[in-house]
C-alpha cells in the first residue's frame, strides 16, 4: 500500500506520527511551554471579562443587601490559520512504504518547529515568519504592551536589574498582575548568566548565577518558569523586533487553542505554492495546515527592549 495515494479526501497523518507532530509543536514554542492550550471551538470565541473585582458584604442580622457593583464585557480570541508547503520529486512515490513514511516522519519533524515557532511569532510580534514582515491588521499580540524597559547591554544597568524592572512595571499597580512567567531571547539569557558578583573592587570572577550555567537553555529565574528560544527577538525569520525578554501572567494573561487538527493533503498537479507547475517539473507537494485562535491581554505582560532601535519590520495586510 503507498503512503502517497491521492484522493478526494485528505489524507491524515498515520497517528503515530501525528501524536508527535502536536508533542513536538508543544515543547518547541515559548509560548505553549508558558500556557498552556484549552479546547477551543472553530471561529470566534468570546471570553467574558470583569471590569472589576466582586466585592463581597457583611450583612448584619436584619440588615439590607445591597448589589454587588462588577460589569463585565468580552473580548474574542480570533482564528489565524498557518501552514507548510514542501515538495518533493515525484519519484519518492515510486520507494516502498518504510520509505515514504520517513518522508512522513521528516515532514512532521520539520513542519512541527515551524509551526511552533508560527505560533510564537503571532502572538509576541504579529508577524508573518515565511515574509518576515508585520501582519497590518493584527492588533492584539503580546509586544503590543505599552509597559517597557529598555535594556542596554554595556553600559547600562545589570540584566537582572531590567528584568526585576519590568516585573515592577506589573506588580506595583493598584491592581497588580500575578507574574508567573519570562520569555528570554538567547542574547539575554547570556546577559543574566555572564552576571558576575560584586565587592567593593567592581565585578570578581565568580558567577552571580551559577545555576543559569551558560545561559543556553534557562527553565528558571528569580522563582519564575522561563522559556528560551530567538522567536523571542523575531529572529532570523524577521528584522530583529529588539524585544529580549516578556515577563507577565502567561497563565492568565493568554487564552490560545488548536482549533483544528493536522491533517497533511498531498497535492500532485497545478501550482499550489506559486513555485510553478508540479507535472512540468516532476514534483509532488505535502502541506501541513493548522488553525490557531488567541487572545492577549497585553496589560498583563512587560518587555525588556534593547535600547537601539532599529526599524520596525515591514507591515502586511492579513
Amino acid at each position: 500500500m503507498s503512503v502517497f495515494t491521492t484522493t478526494s479526501a485528505k489524507p491524515l497523518l498515520p497517528r503515530e506520527i501525528s501524536a508527535g507532530l502536536i508533542k513536538d509543536t508543544q515543547a518547541a514554542s515559548v509560548v505553549s511551554r508558558l500556557s498552556g492550550a484549552e479546547p477551543m471551538r472553530f471561529g470566534s470565541v468570546d471570553y467574558l471579562v470583569f471590569n472589576d473585582i466582586p466585592k463581597a458584604e457583611f450583612v448584619e442580622e436584619g440588615g439590607e443587601k445591597s448589589a454587588t457593583k462588577a460589569g463585565f464585557t468580552s473580548v474574542s480570541a480570533t482564528p489565524h490559520k498557518a501552514q507548510v508547503t514542501m515538495r518533493f520529486s515525484e519519484e519518492v512515490q515510486w520507494a516502498d512504504e518504510d520509505y515514504q513514511l520517513g518522508i512522513l516522519e521528516t515532514l512532521s519533524s520539520a513542519g512541527a518547529e515551524a509551526l511552533a515557532r508560527a505560533l510564537d511569532f503571532g502572538v509576541i510580534h504579529a508577524i508573518n515568519p515565511l515574509s518576515g514582515a508585520k501582519v497590518g491588521s493584527w492588533t492584539n499580540y503580546i509586544g503590543a504592551s505599552t509597559k517597557i524597559v529598555e535594556h542596554k547591554a554595556t553600559g547600562g544597568a545589570d540584566a537582572d536589574d531590567d528584568f526585576r524592572a519590568a516585573v515592577g512595571l506589573l506588580v506595583n499597580q493598584t491592581k497588580p498582575v500575578a507574574v508567573d512567567g519570562a520569555a528570554l531571547d538567547p542574547a539575554f539569557a547570556w546577559d543574566l548568566a555572564s552576571l558576575k558578583v560584586k565587592d567593593g573592587a567592581g565585578a570578581t570572577s565568580q558567577p552571580r548565577y551559577p545555576n543559569l550555567g551558560l545561559g543556553t537553555d534557562i527553565t528558571s529565574f528569580m522563582g519564575l518558569a522561563c522559556a528560551q528560544s530567538n522567536t523571542v527577538s523575531g529572529r532570523p525569520e524577521a528584522a530583529d523586533t529588539k524585544v529580549r525578554a516578556v515577563v507577565g501572567d502567561w497563565a492568565g494573561g493568554l487564552r490560545w487553542g488548536i482549533q483544528r487538527d493536522i491533517p497533511v493533503t498531498l497535492i500532485d498537479r497545478g501550482d499550489p505554492d506559486g513555485q510553478g507547475d508540479l507535472a512540468r517539473k516532476n514534483q509532488i507537494a505535502l502541506r501541513l495546515e493548522i488553525v490557531y485562535g488567541w487572545y492577549v491581554f497585553t496589560d498583563k505582560f512587560a518587555l525588556v527592549k534593547d535600547a537601539t532601535a532599529n526599524a520596525e519590520p515591514g507591515s502586511e495586510e492579513a
